[in-house]
């Protein structure tokens, strides 16, 4: 049951509503997690300016993120967010066996060396509390400064998510099967 009602995809609130009407630019149906952020129209705007420059504006691949992401949702065990990103992991190049290694915990022979050290810092900065110093001198041998600080916004942010979708009990919608 969630902690927050969870606000129809067709608000009576125009303000919600345009909100709303932008994700549905984008996808398919309002995620329950969106409809969730819905009860607070000004942090759901702000979620959406932080999140979505995260997938559309980084340098970095959206292949290499998405690996970050699935990492991260499995050390938290974040079944929604784990739901969620693997159709946009395979969407971006990520295969199916690469996936079941991240499930089952299989890194270090599945990856290149740069994106284990990528599944490296999303997995430290979500068991917290910070990325080590091996962690980001192995980062430094891969990435530039730039692409270093998009993914630590993004390990930090998916950590966030995780928060948030626990904290709040948002219900993983219907069309989606969280792996725990």
């Amino acid at each position: 049951m969630p902690k927050v009602p969870l606000i129809p995809e067709q608000p009576d609130n125009p303000e919600v509503r345009a909100l709303f009407d932008e994700v549905l630019s984008n996808w398919p149906a309002v995620p329950n997690l969106y409809r969730a952020l819905g009860n607070s129209p000004d942090m759901l705007r702000t979620w959406l300016d932080f999140a979505w420059p995260l997938r559309t504006k980084a340098t970095t691949s959206r292949r290499l993120r998405e690996l970050m992401i699935l990492r991260g949702a499995r050390v938290s065990r974040t079944g929604y967010e784990w739901a969620h990103h693997v159709p946009m992991a395979l969407a971006a190049g990520v295969t199916r066996d690469e996936v079941d290694a991240l499930l089952q915990d299989r890194m270090a022979d599945s990856f290149s060396p740069a994106e284990n050290a990528a599944l490296r810092l999303a997995e430290e900065v979500t068991t917290g509390p910070a990325a080590s110093d091996a962690c980001m001198e192995a980062l430094k041998l891969h990435y530039s400064d730039a692409e270093i600080v998009e993914l630590v916004l993004t390990a930090g942010f998916y950590v966030c998510v995780g928060r948030v979708l626990t904290s709040l009990q948002v219900p993983l919608e219907e069309k989606f099967e969280a792996p725990w």
